[in-house]
């Protein structure tokens, strides 16, 4: 089965088309455009409506060179100040090929801590430095476990290109449904930030079924 083709009119004038994959579709919520922001916050979209979701952040430029980081709040909470632990690593590879390496992001990580967890590490000023990735987090509204989330990025650093990877979980059972971003220090200069819901291909059949009147 190649995909799911559902009819948005009685007449088949029109046709949706969903391409079936195991691991679902993705649903747009929201997006922020920074310019010159101390901050970009998600109050709103994050609910028991999607077991797991997920943001993008598109070419992040900062006004100084400044590390990329996120917090979230529970449910009721404010401050963006949650208990977090996590892990971080990465890799480089200069531009001339001097070097390359990887690394375990010692510093970055924490252990029950409530600060602003990097996800990227120092992207500079330079007008063509950027920063580009997602944030994954996993079952928010739930209220048994620790909500886990997973980072993956991408920047042009000092004349080099850099790789992370970061993972943890916010050490609570209340529900997560709010999360913040900002640079370490110095503003967004620039940037896209986008959150979407993570759904199944049949949970996303009937709401297509739904929305076209067709249940």
């Amino acid at each position: 089965m190649s995909g799911i083709v559902a009819s948005n009119s009685l007449d088949n004038s029109g046709v949706v088309k969903v391409i079936e994959s195991s691991s679902g579709g993705l649903v747009f919520i929201s997006k922020q455009t920074a310019s010159s922001s101390s901050t970009l916050s998600f109050t709103s979209g994050i609910d028991s409506t999607y077991k797991e979701y997920l943001f993008t952040f598109t070419n992040v430029h900062p006004s100084e060179s400044a590390h990329l980081q996120f917090q979230g709040n529970a449910a009721g909470g404010s401050g963006f100040n949650e208990t977090m632990t996590t892990t971080m690593w990465g890799a480089f590879s200069e531009e001339d090929s001097s070097s390359a390496n990887s690394f375990y992001a010692s510093g970055d990580d924490q252990g029950n801590g409530t600060a602003f967890q990097s996800i990227v590490k120092s992207t500079n000023a330079d007008n063509d430095t950027a920063n580009s990735g997602y944030l994954r987090l996993f079952n928010p509204s739930g209220t048994t476990f620790c909500k886990h989330f997973v980072a993956f990025s991408s920047t042009n650093g000092s004349d080099e290109s850099d790789i992370y990877f970061t993972s943890g979980y916010f050490n609570t059972t209340l529900a997560i449904d709010e999360i913040q971003f900002k640079m370490g220090s110095g503003t967004i200069d620039s940037g896209d930030f986008c959150l979407y819901g993570l759904t199944t291909w049949q949970e996303l059949l009937l709401k297509i079924l739904e929305d076209h009147q067709v249940l």
